[in-house]
């Protein structure tokens, strides 16, 4: 841990801890002079924020394995999430044991640097294995719905979050700046960043909605605020921990604003469809996996690619 803290990566995680400290004693002095639930509910999410950047901080600073073990245990609980909120088959039961044991084979596509198999293992041994193995049990009502539903919750909280630990085997010399630790920070600090701007650009400006139907929340003002913040930290950030330049900060900027919009809006259809407001209620304050990911579930694969397209 020591020695993380003496790289460009740690010196930006403390940095982070220094905003989160401040955020603590900013929301327990207002609360000391304005209590309200408001307040309150402001302290669950600063706890919730302090347990997640600590346990990030744990995942990237010690053993690869670690690492991947943590990001395995995050797509297991985000793909538990999501089956437990879709109507499944009861004759699917004998599936999802094999929908499980792709999670740990998918990471160890990615420990072992693979890119070859871990590009197509989900999105083509799985779709093609799935359905066999469905089709055994002579149980044709449902099939397509069952298929495309199993198979969709693979892809986001499997395969597109695994794009995420890949970032971490990527060789050094193509990021002396960080190494693979410093693509995956810059990755969820932007990404987090651009949540929370377009969260508070949509409250304070244009309450024209982009897509009403699908999320009121989500306005115009949110998006192109939320984009224009998430490409200045780009910039900002870019220098410390990525080999990327001033055009290449900004289109990393671009990509990752609005992957993250289209990604949070997926899921916010996902909900609607479903009926609820939230997909679980893991993290206090902030819901469930799914809500912390979606955006994370658009912007992992899009940054992964561009960056060793550009890089590696």
């Amino acid at each position: 841990m020591i020695e993380f803290f003496s790289t460009n990566v740690g010196q930006v995680y403390l940095g982070i801890l220094g905003v989160l400290v401040a955020s603590s004693v900013g929301v327990w002095g207002f609360g000391w002079l304005r209590p309200s639930a408001d307040v309150l509910g402001l302290k669950i999410r600063v706890r919730s924020w302090w347990f997640m950047a600590v346990l990030f901080a744990v995942a990237i600073s010690f053993h690869l394995v670690v690492s991947l073990v943590f990001f395995a245990f995050i797509s297991f609980l985000a793909l538990k999430e999501y089956l437990s909120l879709i109507p499944t088959r009861r004759t699917d039961r004998g599936v999802l044991s094999w929908v499980y044991l792709a999670i740990p084979l998918q990471y160890v596509w990615v420990g072992l640097e693979w890119y070859g198999i871990f590009l197509i293992f989900i999105p083509v041994f799985m779709f093609l294995f799935l359905p066999v193995r469905m089709l055994l049990f002579g149980e044709t009502t449902g099939f397509l719905r069952a298929a495309g539903t199993l198979h969709w919750g693979l892809m986001a909280a499997v395969f597109s979050l695994s794009h995420a630990a890949y970032l971490l085997v990527l060789p050094w010399y193509g990021n002396p700046n960080g190494g693979g630790a410093g693509l995956l920070l810059y990755l969820v600090l932007l990404t987090q960043a651009n949540d929370l701007s377009q969260y508070i650009f949509s409250a304070i400006f244009n309450r024209k909605p982009v897509v009403p139907k699908v999320n009121p929340h989500k306005t115009w003002g949110g998006l192109s605020g939320g984009v224009s913040t998430t490409v200045a930290l780009a910039l900002i950030l870019a220098p410390v921990l990525t080999p990327m330049g001033f055009w290449a900060s900004v289109a990393a900027g671009i990509i990752i604003g609005l992957a993250g919009f289209f990604g949070d809006l997926t899921i916010s259809a996902l909900k609607r469809d479903l009926g609820i407001k939230s997909t679980g209620n893991f993290i206090p304050g902030h819901g469930g996996v799914l809500d912390q990911v979606d955006s994370l579930t658009y912007t992992a694969p899009l940054f992964l690619h561009y960056i060793r397209y550009l890089y590696y």
